[in-house]
């Protein structure tokens, strides 16, 4: 799990991750305040990071107050480690809590980059969210249904990285 402490190194990651897909300074600038991190909801939530000083992957799920539920959030991998399994790994951590929640859904609104890895994870495409940034621009809003399908095809996460909480 994420700790607070780890707010600054996270908004950086989630911010580097984000740029490697080619966004321009000033689309950069527009989604900083969504892309922060802040101390606050790593410790309210359920927040995964991967490696250690400078993490290298993170992933955030919020759990729907009415139950049955999650929201799938701030899905980031280093640049210069995407493709070497991280992003997965961190997808079995939050499936792994959905399980264990009980939800019987995840969403997600995803960044057009981001749609075809969530394709090979079973979400599928519902409809679009706008963006929470810049104004205009929607999103593919996916859901995954946790009851089967490509879900149960996912490797076992790996152990968590000890609380130092």
């Amino acid at each position: 799990m994420a700790r607070p402490d780890e707010a600054a190194a996270l908004t950086a990651l989630c911010l580097r991750s984000k740029a490697s897909n080619g966004y321009d300074a000033a689309f950069m600038a527009a989604c900083a305040a969504e892309l922060t991190v802040t101390p606050g909801e790593i410790a309210e939530g359920l927040f995964w990071v991967a490696g250690d000083a400078p993490p290298l992957g993170c992933a955030q799920l919020i759990l729907d107050a009415r139950g049955g539920a999650g929201e799938v959030a701030r899905v980031f991998v280093d640049p210069e480690c995407q493709g070497r399994g991280i992003g997965r790994a961190l997808w079995g951590r939050v499936l792994a809590e959905a399980r264990a929640q009980g939800l019987r859904r995840l969403h997600l609104d995803a960044d057009p980059f981001a749609e075809e890895f969530y394709r090979r994870l079973g979400f599928r495409e519902t409809g679009r969210s706008p963006s929470g940034s810049i104004p205009g621009r929607t999103l593919a809003r996916m859901r995954l249904d946790l009851d089967g399908g490509a879900v149960s095809a996912v490797p076992p996460p790996p152990p968590a990285r000890p609380s130092r909480r």
